[in-house]
């Protein structure tokens, strides 16, 4: 599709040139010759680049502009002027003019601005629906009693500048909480740090933090900036908090109370205002009555504490975070559109999922790849779905006698499949079944070599 390009001028010579040469160079084009008139049509259709003259009858240029500006989605404006001055140059880039050209239009220098002008509008365009999908990815989903308190606690707590301490269990979504926390936050337009504690090594978690200069330790060939400094005005996530080391559990006490610290091997101390947001799986009280984690620094943190519930104890969000899941993975992987089953629903409902969240994501991504057909029934669902509810309940959590044959059929051939360790020959016939029969019965049941 075309990129789509609006003129504004009160010399129709001027219009009718712009509109040829334009539409010459790929572009399509629209041409008005008043202020009026572009708002009308700026208002009637989304325009990528507004090429806007400074002296129009009624209202002029620079007021034009500023309305523009004001649009939900403002386009990209070159201003052009045939009375062009420093101080009108100046006005029109505070007003959010891309650019400034005079009259007479040089044809090079006029299409060099409009191309200049087409990239930005792109990446404008770009971070518009980044922002969009971030948001989207962002989202508490949830209509569980637990959900709605969570949300309501996170709307409390986050234009605050309160520390927050996230008890969850993995793959519960504590980072996403962090994240909404931040999104929430009168902090939201600056950066947003994660460290994951148990992730780092202890020998290089302070460096992590704090950063180094260069040559402070072997292997210090240049300067590091630490994540505190990067997190300067935003949040610091610092996840699985419950991991760091004593050591480093002491340093991070002291910036938590002064905002400041020394990079290793700097003496030069540097201010930080971060807000520090953590996140642990494990009951802190504990770890401190064994000795692993500190006192002082737990009080520190735990200013707000959030408890994000495990999914077994919201049941009622799992099909809205299963069908949110297909929908994200069949649009990501370019696959029509596909529904989940009631008996599958079913089944889901009564797995425990000890992975949380995390897990349930990981199913539906691996149904969404795996799967071929548009109805995800209940023995399309991976096995272990089922072991934790008995081969009886697997079956009779299927809501029709058709899927409760599938699944039984399903968990016994892969689990006569597990027992000869994938032979196909050796399972056929433990099965009493055709070795060609046996292949066809898995294509049928939506068995996979994958799920070695």
């Amino acid at each position: 599709m075309p990129r789509c390009v609006l003129i504004v001028d009160d010399e129709e010579g001027i219009r009718q040139s712009l509109t040829a040469i334009l539409r010459e160079e790929g572009y399509a084009t629209d041409a008005v010759r008043s202020g009026e008139e572009c708002l009308e049509a700026a208002k009637r259709r989304a325009y990528d680049l507004v090429l806007l003259d400074i002296w129009l009858d009624g209202m002029d240029g620079l007021e034009t502009l500023r309305k523009l500006s004001g649009l939900a989605r403002p386009p990209v404006v070159v201003v052009i002027s045939g009375h062009g001055t420093i101080e009108t140059a100046v006005r029109a880039t505070k007003l959010g003019a891309f650019d400034f050209i005079e009259k007479p239009l040089a044809l090079e220098k006029m299409l060099v601005a409009v191309r200049n002008a087409m990239a930005q509008a792109r990446l404008q365009e770009e971070n518009r629906l980044l922002r969009a999908e971030l948001n989207r990815s962002q989202t508490l989903l949830g209509e569980s009693v637990p959900m709605k308190a969570l949300r309501q606690l996170i709307g409390l707590t986050a234009p605050t500048g309160g520390r927050v301490l996230i008890y969850g269990e993995s793959g519960a979504g504590k980072e996403l909480v962090a994240r909404t926390l931040h999104a929430q936050s009168l902090r939201a337009h600056m950066p947003f740090v994660e460290v994951n504690c148990a992730a780092i090594p202890e020998e290089l978690i302070e460096s992590e933090l704090f950063g180094h200069v260069k040559g402070s330790f072997t292997g210090a060939n240049e300067d590091k900036t630490g994540k505190f400094q990067q997190a300067d005005g935003g949040t610091l996530f610092l996840d699985e908090v419950g991991d760091m080391s004593m050591k480093t559990q002491a340093k991070v006490l002291r910036v938590l109370e002064e905002q400041r610290f020394e990079p290793i091997g700097s003496r030069k101390p540097v201010t930080v205002d971060v807000r520090v947001v953590a996140a642990t799986n494990k009951k802190l009280e504990d770890e401190i009555a064994r000795g692993f984690f500190r006192e002082d620094l737990f009080y520190r943190l735990n200013v707000v504490p959030v408890v994000i519930p495990p999914l077994r104890e919201r049941t009622e969000d799992i099909p809205i975070f299963a069908r949110h899941f297909l929908e994200e993975f069949c649009a990501a992987y370019g696959r029509k559109a596909r529904e989940l089953s009631a008996g599958a629903i079913e089944v889901m409902l009564q797995y425990p999922w000890p992975g949380n969240v995390r897990e349930l994501r990981n199913v539906i991504e691996r149904l969404v790849i795996m799967s071929p057909d548009e109805r995800i029934e209940a023995h399309h669902l991976p096995p272990e779905l089922f072991r934790g509810l008995g081969l009886r309940n697997g079956a009779q959590a299927a809501a029709t006698l058709a899927e409760a044959r599938h699944a039984y059929e399903r968990e016994m051939i892969l689990r006569k499949l597990e027992e000869n360790h994938w032979n196909m020959t050796r399972t056929a016939a433990s099965l009493g079944l055709e070795r060609s029969h046996l292949y066809r019965k898995m294509k049928s049941l939506g068995i996979s070599p994958e799920e070695n």
